[in-house]
């Protein structure tokens, strides 16, 4: 679905400092660790870019969607693949809701008559591309069936500014049908935005400015979107809940108790049509109404407008919504020391169509990685705790298969899951990483151990130089001053979300790319092909994934004391605080002089007085948060920090037994991060720290009841939230402190 990122720090001595990433192995004494890093040299000798080539180009020989021949061929693949690596292996299979397209009908009503294609022309440059019998046609995913014919009005990337924009200019959307433009936000928001706002249809094409000639050349001369290449994708609201939408919050074994359609809360009620640039161009070009603004505008040889009308569109969509088989493939390598502490290793399988970039490209590296690791353990390395590899399926309707099998095993994930490190699809370019906090500096260290394969420089040294060539003023120097990596908050769009936000298990997300872009996404596209053309060429990036992701995985499963750094979560909540303070204290000035400027008529004079324009109304007066049980709850935290610091100088001289217990306590800090009540409108989301905004889809926002909250200027709500994130965060210090007494023998 989107890539992402994933591992752990807790030091021997954590460093409270802002410095150099530690060069010792976090979690590991001097010698364990010099034997760590010799597995790991053997490690990177068993892995083959030419064996991660034969991976993607296996399995991603033909079209296997969920349901599919070749997806279910493919489970049985990979699963005999494990086996021959040793692992204990085996198929966990649910049920799940998986709408297929049964009629799609898309055409202008009067003159002049168009109807679009919806179809992507085959080329002979791509050898998988004709394969259309096994190929689903583009269609969005959990679209509701209907048939609607009205007026069409152009929403730019149709996100809750744009409808600003739009009430401003007196164009009002209610029983039209809206056309949106790819990008700017997840496509999930914009049929959802569309259906708040009264609309009874939704289009969304993409359009060749974002995706396509403006960038450079199109496929199959170049890597970018061409004329007839279609986005599929899931409208499916995961800001809601993931999942089957039938079985919210708990697995869809077979005969699981499912909710009626008509039930579940995260399906649409209107229908939704992505479309190429193509099919896009003549009702774009028979739109009326205003000039949109600069920044609404694309690439197509037209003007565009607004709407409503005149051109008038026809949506017919009927789907087949059956239940499906989901077949995940989990193996298991256990461990000799504590096998029942988990650590988890993730990469979906499944695809809209062949998918050789998504997701095989990750999926193929982390084979490579899991047959490194079975070689290891016949070679005598020592595994102290178990490895859990997943091959998920059905993630691209709606992260099916991940959150069935975490929602079914929930109780023994939370008891025995150390991490979960994920990755999606991976390409040439730049390490992206985001996940837990208390992860970070481990992600440093992995980070600075492995090599660049175009620079020959360490991918810590490259992201880093990436990162200050992008930043400008005092944020350039800021980075260059700082030898840190910071990694990104997790919002959605891949399979750690059930992991960390509804289990609370410490998690990462991670792979390769900034240099492989194309329009291929989710299209007929995404082959063999054009992959190994444009996306990574030798697969070397693929080594590299394998390389980092298992370096995560091999130092969790075999560190003496988990590598949780606790400094760099408190760091990052502190950031946090102080940014919403800032953002309520800029709120409260900004509504101040833009309500003068309403009361004393500025808009209207500014405005021009031969188009429609409404100025914004005046705001309430924002007030004044108190922030000082969130203040208090860091302040507290720190010390708490700073206190276990101090206890674990000595973790090494205690007996196994403590250690044991220290580490117990050390899987459960991220499980302290969980409301029971879990988030306002959204119960399933329980991480008080990180979940995907209401209104973004895949984008994070971090201590999301309380900046929801503020965004949307309900002040009762937002008190609330702030005193219930700082018990939350209260209690995870006191668990620290828990485990600080255990080092100090209480």
């Amino acid at each position: 679905m989107k890539k992402l990122f994933f591992p752990l720090a807790i030091v021997a001595i954590i460093c409270i400092s802002a410095g150099n990433p530690a060069k010792d192995y976090t979690g590991f004494n001097d010698a364990s660790a010099k034997t760590q890093r010799s597995w790991e040299d053997k490690f990177d000798s068993l892995l083959h870019a030419d064996e991660i080539g034969q991976f993607i180009k296996h399995l991603s020989a033909h079209p296997h969607h969920l349901g599919s021949a070749y997806d279910h061929e493919n489970a049985e693949y990979i699963l005999s693949k494990f086996k021959q690596w040793g692992y204990q292996a085996r198929i966990d299979t649910f049920y799940a809701l998986f709408p297929t397209p049964k009629l799609r009908v898309l055409e202008t009503v009067g003159q002049p008559q168009f109807r679009a294609a919806l179809k992507e022309t085959p080329l002979k440059e791509d050898a998988t591309s004709s394969q259309t019998s096994e190929q689903l046609p583009g269609y969005n995913c959990y679209s509701a069936d209907g048939d609607v014919t009205s007026e069409l009005v152009y929403v730019n990337w149709g996100v809750p500014a744009d409808y600003e924009e739009l009430a401003s200019l007196g164009v009002d959307v209610k029983g039209k049908i809206v056309i949106a433009r790819y990008g700017g936000s997840w496509r999930g928001i914009k049929p959802r935005l569309a259906q708040e706002h009264g609309a009874i249809g939704c289009i969304i094409y993409s359009d060749p400015k974002e995706d396509g000639y403006y960038q450079g050349d199109v496929y199959p001369t170049g890597a970018f979107k061409n004329e007839t290449g279609v986005q599929r994708g899931s409208v499916l609201d995961i800001p809601l809940y993931p999942g089957d939408p039938l079985t919210p919050g708990y697995g869809d074994t077979k005969n699981a108790k499912r909710l009626d359609k008509k039930d579940a809360t995260n399906l649409l009620k209107i229908p939704v049509l992505p479309i190429s640039y193509a099919d896009a161009k003549p009702f774009l070009q028979g739109l009326g109404g205003q000039v949109v603004p600069e920044n609404w505008r694309g690439a197509l040889p037209i003007t565009y407008h607004t709407g409503p009308g005149p051109v008038k569109a026809h949506l017919k969509l009927e789907f087949n919504w059956d239940i499906k088989p989901i077949y995940d493939v989990i193996a298991m390598m256990k461990g000799s020391d504590q096998p029942d502490e988990w650590v988890i290793r993730g990469n979906h399988y499944d695809a809209w169509v062949n998918g050789a970039n998504d997701p095989i490209s990750g999926q193929a590296a982390m084979l490579e990685e899991a047959q490194a690791v079975g070689q290891l353990v016949k070679q005598g390395m020592h595994l102290s705790r178990s490895i859990v590899y997943c091959a998920w399926d059905g993630e691209e309707e709606g992260l099916l298969g991940s959150t069935e099998w975490s929602e079914t095993n929930a109780a023994e994930l939370q008891n025995k899951a150390v991490a979960y490190i994920n990755s999606d699809v991976n390409g040439r370019g730049f390490l992206d990483i985001g996940g837990s906090h208390v992860l970070q500096t481990l992600s440093n260290e992995i980070a600075a151990d492995v090599k660049d394969p175009e620079m020959n420089v360490s991918i810590l040294e490259r992201k880093r130089a990436n990162e200050i060539i992008d930043a400008h003023g005092k944020e350039q120097k800021d980075l260059m001053a700082n030898n840190i990596m910071k990694i990104d908050a997790l919002g959605s769009g891949s399979d750690f979300s059930p992991f960390l936000q509804h289990l609370g298990i410490a998690s990462i997300n991670l792979g390769f790319g900034g240099e492989d872009n194309g329009g291929e996404y989710h299209s007929i596209f995404d082959s063999y092909d054009m992959y190994s053309r444009f996306k990574d060429p030798g697969f070397q990036y693929g080594v590299a994934l394998a390389k980092t992701a298992g370096r995560f995985t091999l130092r969790l499963a075999n560190a003496e004391v988990l590598p949780f750094n606790f400094h760099d979560f408190y760091k990052t909540l502190n950031e946090y605080t102080a940014e919403l303070i800032k953002s309520v204290d800029e709120m409260r000035s900004n509504t101040e002089t833009t309500n003068k400027l309403i009361k004393d008529k500025y808009y209207l004079l500014a405005a021009d007085p031969t188009k429609t324009y409404i100025p914004p109304v005046v705001k309430e007066p924002v007030p004044y948060l108190d922030f000082s049980h969130l203040q208090n709850a860091i302040a507290a935290l720190k010390t708490s920090v700073e206190q276990y610091r101090v206890a674990q100088d000595y973790t090494y001289t205690q007996p196994a037994s403590v250690i044991n217990k220290l580490n117990t306590m050390l899987c459960q800090t991220e499980r302290k991060l969980l409301s029971d009540k879990g988030l306002p409108v959204r119960p399933w989301y329980k991480h008080a720290i990180y979940a995907p905004g209401y209104y973004t889809g895949y984008g994070v926002k971090t201590m999301p009841g309380l900046r929801e909250a503020i965004e949307n200027r309900d002040w009762k709500l937002a008190q609330e939230q702030e005193i219930l994130i700082a018990k939350v965060i209260s209690d995870y210090a006191a668990n620290l402190d828990v485990a600080t007494g255990v080092l100090n023998g209480k």
